[in-house]
């Protein structure tokens, strides 16, 4: 039974969804307030985006397995609930800032606009992450997706230097980092044999 429910599509959308609906209810119960959103929903849009981009290495070294074949079906749903926890965490930023004038001022800090950066390229992602996109770009769109390369590497930036905190940004960036590194360096499927 259980397994039947995770096969279809919107439970895995409605499990994406969860962080999102427990932290909008404490907000809008007036437990949190709009500063105590920004981390959490960073942090979860950015372990989104980490999940969604560990695949095709896992896949190039592993081969195909069952349950990454499973998540390779919903990499794309991944990649939206990276969006969104991003989009949610700029609402919250523009809401703790309270006018632009404030925004404007912090813009050129390191930890801001690559926040800022990170998500212009999100934008062209999340608006093509559909079958008729796909089907019009044909090429072009799996060249588009390799915008996601930067937007990694601004995510980290900004988390870094946001949290002024190196240790908690590699933690969750380095399995990313090792597998990439691995999926180029190491021949294929070498690692995890017998996995």
């Amino acid at each position: 039974m259980l397994r039947i429910i995770l096969n279809k599509k919107l439970a895995f959308w409605v499990l994406l969804s969860l962080p999102a609906l427990v932290l909008l209810q404490r907000y809008f119960s007036g437990e949190l307030i709009a500063m105590d959103m920004l981390q959490p929903t960073g942090e979860w849009s950015a372990r989104f985006m980490i999940a969604a981009m560990l695949l095709s290495p896992l896949l190039s070294l592993l081969g195909p397995r069952i349950w990454l074949t499973w998540l390779i079906q919903r990499r794309r749903a991944l990649g939206v609930a990276t969006f969104s926890y991003a989009v949610l965490h700029l609402i919250f930023y523009a809401v703790d800032m309270g006018n632009l004038g404030d925004i404007l001022a912090e813009f050129l800090a390191l930890g801001i606009w690559t926040g800022w950066a990170a998500m212009l390229l999100f934008v062209p992602l999340a608006v093509t992450s559909n079958d008729a996109s796909m089907r019009m770009l044909k090429k072009g769109w799996k060249r588009l997706q390799r915008l996601v390369y930067p937007a990694a590497i601004l995510v980290l930036v900004h988390w870094i230097f946001i949290h002024n905190n190196l240790a908690t940004a590699l933690l969750h960036f380095m399995p990313l980092i090792l597998l990439v590194a691995a999926r180029y360096f190491l021949p294929r499927k070498s690692i995890f044999k017998g996995a």
